[in-house]
């Protein structure tokens, strides 16, 4: 590999790292903002988790917020990557829980947030299905990159990587 092309990657990797930064970091708010409200359905439980929806948001909402910080302003790429891959991971095998229990409503992804923006429950669901792939995919493609780079000290590849 070429000090040329591990600086594309490492450019593109910096990119997905703050890109799912911003992404999480509105969706956190959004969840946490929804969170707060009095809507009836917040004190509906969970069908996976059988928690009510508010202690969910609130939940989710602070990890997220928390996966951000480290993906804005950590020091390090593998760790927020690392913990991009562990979130979006997460929330693939809660999306397919929700299928196992039938449940075949919107997600409630982004809470109230939704009719704040008059944004139908099924395009917000779409949307969040996209992120989810751009998480999981860009995560784990990122994770590889930084897996495949060379160990050697002093190699500049090595100081691309550990950007």
């Amino acid at each position: 590999m070429t000090v040329v092309s591990v600086i594309n990657y490492s450019k593109m990797a910096l990119f997905f790292r703050y890109s799912a930064g911003l992404l999480l970091l509105f969706t956190a708010i959004a969840k946490i903002v929804s969170a707060c409200g009095s809507a009836r359905i917040l004190q509906t439980p969970d069908p996976v988790l059988s928690i009510p929806f508010q202690d969910l948001f609130w939940i989710v909402g602070s990890l997220e917020l928390l996966v951000a910080f480290f993906c804005l302003w950590g020091k390090r790429l593998a760790l927020p990557i690392g913990l991009v891959a562990w979130l979006a991971t997460n929330f693939l095998a809660y999306r397919i829980a929700l299928v196992t229990v039938d449940w075949h409503k919107p997600c409630s992804c982004l809470g109230n947030l939704t009719d704040a923006l008059h944004i139908s429950p099924q395009t917000a669901d779409t949307a969040m299905k996209i992120i989810l792939a751009y998480l999981l995919m860009g995560s784990y493609a990122t994770l590889f990159w930084i897996w495949r780079q060379p160990k050697m000290a002093g190699s500049s590849a090595v100081g691309a990587a550990s950007l």
